[in-house]
């Protein structure tokens, strides 16, 4: 990528959810992007934004996140300077903060050129990811695009939605959109491993941040003209006033139905660098290195006996001792133990959800 062009090169970073598939370790006030969820001395988040130092310089970095984390974003990532972190004083969905980032952005560079991306994503092949990410700014740099990195399937899985692209229709790599798909059941989701033409949505999007705001405007015109009010306000002192006021008053909708669905210059890149969305305790259990019983031991003190395909989590100073089980999470955060079936690791979201109307706030 020349230079001319990583100078408009921005990446933002959203790190506002609350991981509650990843409950009891990622809690209200601290959750999963601040964990060291992989064992390697470095959060989530840390994680994410080293990765995209290969993308732009650390001053064109930003982050999208929920006003309550903001210190736990500058411990982080000390790098950062205020203007750099956007804080939402409500949780609308990705929509509204896709908005806020392009407006603020655009402000600062009427030729910005914009990669949004989540901060929990585990990506394998670093520098295969970037390439892609650069391939993708190329792309959308010179035309009105609206961008997501497609990631090839290679089993048929049910917790992530697809994106259907026209292979025919290709240029240097990149691909129209026919259509996106929700997440699918077995059957389907090996239908469309079947065909060949449909990739998992990473969730990953490159656009200017121009053709962005023009969807916004065509698409989602309600968040479009509640956001465009504060034009005087973004990158000054008076910006934080402005989206405390209006943001929680925009739809909460994703940046998918809101915009992706309905526009008609969408276009993916098919990509293959080791890729998982963390979305849950089962995508962990896939990534991470297992030992000879198929067993992901994570924590120092784990004594297993008879123990087969299960993920057991500890905490430090703690003894845990598992046997005679198979396919089980075990995860043991102190003040909360759950062990559950892996294969129900969906219900583990609802689960949360009734510890906190049953024993109240202290356990989420």
């Amino acid at each position: 990528m020349s230079n001319s062009a990583s100078n408009h090169t921005y990446v933002a970073i959203m790190a506002g959810g609350v991981g509650s598939r990843f409950w009891p370790a990622s809690r209200e006030d601290k959750p999963k992007q601040f964990l060291d969820i992989m064992g390697d001395g470095r959060s989530l988040l840390r994680m994410t934004y080293e990765r995209f130092l290969r993308v732009t310089s650390a001053d064109q970095i930003f982050i999208v996140t929920n006003g309550k984390y903001k210190a736990q974003v500058m411990e982080h990532i000390p790098e950062l300077v205020d203007n750099q972190i956007l804080c939402e004083p409500s949780r609308n969905n990705t929509a509204p903060c896709v908005a806020y980032t392009a407006f603020k952005l655009q402000a600062l560079d009427p030729e910005a050129n914009i990669v949004i991306a989540p901060s929990d994503a585990l990506i394998v092949n670093e520098t295969l990811f970037a390439d892609n990410i650069s391939k993708a700014l190329s792309f959308t740099a010179q035309n009105d695009a609206l961008l997501t990195l497609g990631i090839a399937p290679d089993r048929p899985h049910t917790g992530y939605g697809y994106i259907q692209f026209i292979g025919e229709g290709g240029q240097e790599g990149v691909y129209p959109v026919k259509r996106f798909a929700e997440k699918p059941d077995v059957e389907t989701a090996k239908s469309f491993l079947r065909s060949g033409d449909y990739l998992w949505n990473a969730g990953i999007f490159i656009w200017r941040a121009a053709t962005i705001l023009q969807a916004y405007e065509t698409y989602a015109p309600e968040i479009f003209a509640l956001l465009a009010q504060g034009l005087s306000c973004y990158n000054t002192a008076d910006e934080q006033g402005f989206i405390d006021e209006f943001y929680p008053q925009t739809p909460k909708i994703s940046v998918d139905y809101a915009i992706m669905e309905n526009a008609n210059n969408i276009y993916t890149i098919p990509a293959q660098f080791g890729w998982s969305d963390l979305g849950a305790w089962g995508a962990l259990y896939h990534e991470s290195p297992k030992d000879s019983a198929g067993n992901v031991i994570a924590g120092n003190q784990i004594l297993t006996e008879d123990v087969h395909n299960s993920y057991i989590r500890g905490p430090e100073g703690k003894l845990l001792v598992v046997g005679g089980v198979d396919d089980l999470l075990v995860i043991d955060e102190g003040d909360v133990l759950v062990v559950y079936p892996r294969n129900r690791e969906q219900e583990i979201k609802t689960l949360r959800e009734r510890a906190q109307r049953e024993f109240g706030e202290d356990f989420v």
